[in-house]
This record gives structure tokens, C-alpha cells and sequence, in this order.
């Protein structure tokens, strides 16, 4: 890689005084307006300011089988495997959703693939029609999870409501992730009630996220996560920018401030708190 493309990315932060875990990117994406990065030199960057094991999402069929086969090559990643909620509508309607997921199932059941996610509700990019496909695509994922014993990651974007309805009537898998938080202090509260994990993405950074800072500042250590949700959502003060697991430190300090810890503390937490949920490495 060039000295120029390198200057086009955000400087690499402090190195974090314990390693972490990125719990939810998408190393398979890459932004139109960014520089490409090879895998290995994106796992180095990370490991070098000590992020040292992510969570590879696949949310497409495309994007699981790459992440099915990503994750016996490198030691550091885990995976997951979906069909994101935007997806389902449209598999539905071309006939092949079945297909689809009895596909997930399948690729889910390699030892390396310890998540059924993303999954959940987006009525954000989904009108009124997608509705259906989306909510039937949401119970087919947590029954799958279950069935697995498998961890379950939950996009929900503007289905707050619907997102907490359906995971009580179809009783949520043991361990259940909202990815990139996105609810107020009552919502967290509620979720902690009732056992999930709190991950929080660079959105919490923002000047703007006052409400999504409450919702940390009651969500006990032992229940939170954190992720870079990349190549999107760049923490401050990088926003705008293609984001990476090497800027995860931005979002773990900015989270230790909020909760007025220490960072060495909190990174101990994150750490211990992902191996709970996923396992070893």
C-alpha cells in the first residue's frame, strides 16, 4: 500500500493497555470512497492497538459463505451468519427465502461460526410490504440459534417495539445481542432485565448521542460489548470516514468516560464478557 492511499485513513489510535474484542464488522465490505486494505494487513492494524480477535458478520448469502470459509484462515476471527432483515423481503419475494436459510442453517453448524446474526427488524430501508418477510425471517433466526445454542445478534432499526415483542414470544436464545444499540435508558433497562448484551458501535462517541450515552451509563459492565459495526458508523472524531477494527480504541475510551471507569478496568470487562458469550478463540 501507498504512503498516499495511507494518508487518506484516519491515524491509528493508543494502543488499548488490554486487548479487546471487536464483536460485530463486516471485513468483506468495502466503501466506494475508501482505500482497500488486505485482510491480514486489517488484522495486524488491529492487533497492533490491541484488538486482537473480531467477530466477522456475513448477513447475506454471498457475505456468509465468505465468512464460513474467512474463518479456519485466521485464528483471530469467529463468525456469524444471516439473512439481514433487508434481505428477507426480497428473497421472499423472488421465492428462494426457504432456500436460503436452510442454507444459513447448514453454514451455522461449522464449529468457527459461534452467531446467528445479523438478524431482526429494520423499518428504516423496508416499507409496510416487507413487514411479513422480515418478522417470519426474525422468528426463523432464533429458532435457529436455539436450536444451535448459538449466539444471537439483533439489528433492530426503528422496530424498537416489535424487536422486544417477538424475542418474549419466541423466548430469546441464552445469550442475545442487540448490535449497535440503538434505544434509550428504558430500553437498556428492559434488556438488562432480561439478560442480553449491550454492544455499542462509534454512534455512542457522537456529539448527538446523549440519549444513546444514558443507555451505557445503566447497562452493567458484565452485560456490555463493543464493536466497530465496520467499514460503517466511524467514531468520533473520524466520522464520515470508512471505519475499521483498528479504530476500536476511539469507541472503548469515549464508553470508559461515560461510565467513569478506567480504561484498563473496562477492557478487562469487554474481554472477559465476550469470551462468556462466545467462547474461546
Amino acid at each position: 500500500m501507498t504512503d498516499a492511499r495511507l494518508a487518506q485513513r484516519p491515524p491509528a489510535p493508543d494502543r488499548l493497555p488490554v486487548a479487546v474484542v471487536d464483536n460485530h464488522c463486516h471485513l468483506d465490505v468495502q466503501r466506494d470512497d475508501a482505500p482497500f486494505v488486505g485482510l491480514q494487513d486489517v488484522l495486524a492494524e488491529a492487533a497492533a492497538v490491541g484488538v486482537d480477535r473480531i467477530v466477522q458478520i456475513g448477513c447475506d448469502i454471498g457475505s456468509a459463505r465468505w465468512t464460513h470459509g474467512i474463518v479456519d484462515e485466521h485464528r483471530s476471527l469467529l463468525g456469524g451468519v444471516a439473512v439481514h432483515p433487508n434481505e428477507a423481503p426480497r428473497h421472499a419475494a423472488a421465492g428462494d427465502l426457504d432456500a436460503v436459510l436452510d442454507e444459513i442453517a447448514s453454514l451455522a453448524r461449522h464449529p468457527r461460526i459461534r452467531v446467528i446474526g445479523e438478524t431482526g427488524l429494520d423499518y428504516y430501508r423496508t416499507g409496510p410490504d416487507g413487514v411479513p418477510a422480515q418478522q417470519e425471517s426474525f422468528r426463523r433466526h432464533i429458532a435457529l440459534a436455539k436450536e444451535l445454542d448459538l449466539v444471537l445478534q439483533i439489528h433492530d432499526r426503528d422496530a424498537h417495539d416489535d424487536v422486544l415483542r417477538i424475542l418474549a414470544e419466541e423466548g430469546a436464545p441464552e445469550r442475545t445481542v442487540m448490535h449497535c444499540f440503538s434505544g434509550d435508558m428504558e430500553m437498556a433497562r428492559e434488556c438488562v432485565h432480561r439478560g442480553y448484551y449491550l454492544s455499542f458501535a462509534g454512534t455512542v462517541t457522537f456529539r448527538s448521542a446523549r440519549d444513546l450515552r444514558n443507555a451505557l451509563a445503566v447497562t452493567p459492565v458484565e452485560q456490555l460489548l463493543v464493536e466497530t459495526d465496520a467499514p460503517y458508523l466511524t467514531p468520533t472524531p473520524h466520522r464520515g470516514r470508512a471505519n475499521a477494527p483498528y479504530l476500536l480504541p476511539l469507541t472503548v475510551r469515549a464508553m470508559a468516560e461515560t461510565l467513569s471507569t478506567s480504561v484498563p478496568e473496562l477492557c478487562e470487562a469487554l474481554s472477559a464478557t465476550s469470551e462468556t458469550v462466545y467462547g474461546p478463540w
